[in-house]
């Protein structure tokens, strides 16, 4: 009796350990992650981690229609808001390599009816936002279809903020600029360019300019937050969805395609990406103040080199965020205005590396 009690006894605590076993601990990327949505009433949210180019973990979260109670899935497509600028002044590098642009080129030169105070604009100065130009005007109707030469007519009209390369002062028109200098250059619509050249070679299947009209599959709704209460974004014409300053849809599965071509020279030469990573210099010889290269604002966090940029827009909240140092890349992407995902991204990748934790003064 006594050996058959002891078997019996090693057997029970033998289930138990393996019972233990199988309860796995809380994931606490998965707890973060939802605690703050639940903070910030963001309704959804897709996460992208990558270590060197590999997909660590791609995640979908909450629902990407409240309405229909669709879920987020690593498929779901949101909009890009300001993360497309990174496109746009990836085209206008390949032009450049290619030799039919150059950075410092007055602008003037594919624009002959500008005005006057334009000569003094380079195309470097718009790709860093240190050119004078400004965002749109508070009595822009974004509800009226424009031709992209109506909206250049637009940009025209409005004086310069200050004299080109004397300050930072983030433009989104300096951006809508360079994709109609793209399409002079090229004779090709930029987001056609952007297609060609960038999302096809890169099999960035879901990527593309927006289109409200067309059949887009798993594309999420954008929403905001109006007095506490979720509302559906507010519409805009649908040409103001085409402009470069950032008019795209993609998802993190895209993303990752193009956080793994940034390791490489698929696209453009290393000489060319440190350019673009580089906070471009003003004419005394300083950095500018936004510490913006083309496309990318360069920080640090704890002394390791981080490349970022966010996108709001129409609903959504988008963030990027490259630790080249470690390698490591977190995107959030969230169909909630103004709900600040790069906190979201700063703290994913400090539950990954203990030392790019943020502290409490936000370095």
């Amino acid at each position: 009796m006594k050996a058959r009690f002891c078997t019996c006894s090693i057997t029970y605590v033998l289930f138990l350990a393996f019972a233990g076993m199988a309860q796995t601990s809380p994931d606490p990327v998965d707890q973060y992650v939802q605690a703050e949505m639940q903070r910030r009433h963001i309704p959804g949210l897709a996460l992208l981690v990558a270590r060197d180019g590999k997909i660590v973990r791609e995640q979908g979260y909450g629902f990407s229609n409240v309405e229909l109670q669709v879920p987020v899935k690593p498929e779901t497509v949101f909009q890009s808001g300001s993360m497309g600028k990174q496109f746009t002044a990836t085209a206008v590098m390949m032009l450049a390599e290619e030799g039919r642009i150059r950075l410092d080129d007055p602008i003037t030169k594919y624009f002959q009816d500008a005005p006057s105070s334009w000569n003094r604009v380079t195309v470097r100065q718009l790709l860093s936002h240190t050119g004078g130009f400004t965002d749109y005007p508070d009595n822009f109707n974004f509800r009226q279809d424009r031709t992209e030469e109506e909206i250049l007519k637009v940009i025209e009209g409005i004086p310069l903020a200050f004299l080109p390369g004397t300050k930072y002062s983030y433009a989104n028109l300096g951006y809508a600029t360079l994709g109609i200098l793209i399409h002079r250059v090229t004779g090709k619509f930029y987001g056609d360019f952007l297609q060609e050249r960038i999302f096809q070679p890169l099999g960035m299947t879901t990527t593309r300019i927006i289109s409200e009209a067309d059949i887009i599959p798993n594309r999420a709704a954008g929403y905001r937050l109006v007095e506490g209460a979720l509302k559906n974004q507010e519409w805009v014409a649908p040409t103001l969805n085409t402009t470069a300053d950032g008019s795209l849809y993609f998802s993190i599965l895209d993303l990752a395609k193009w956080d793994a071509a940034l390791y490489t020279e698929k696209l453009l030469k290393r000489s060319s990406l440190e350019q673009m990573w580089t906070p471009a210099r003003l004419n005394d010889g300083q950095p500018n103040a936004g510490h913006y290269g083309f496309g990318w604002v360069i920080a640090s966090v704890h002394g390791h080199r981080v490349l970022g940029h966010e996108g709001e827009w129409q609903g959504f909240d988008t963030h990027i965020s490259r630790y080249v140092d470690d390698k490591l890349t977190v995107v959030v992407l969230t169909n909630l205005a103004s709900c600040r995902p790069y906190e979201i991204t700063h703290h994913v990748a400090g539950l990954y590396i203990r030392e790019l934790m943020p502290d409490e003064a936000g370095e």
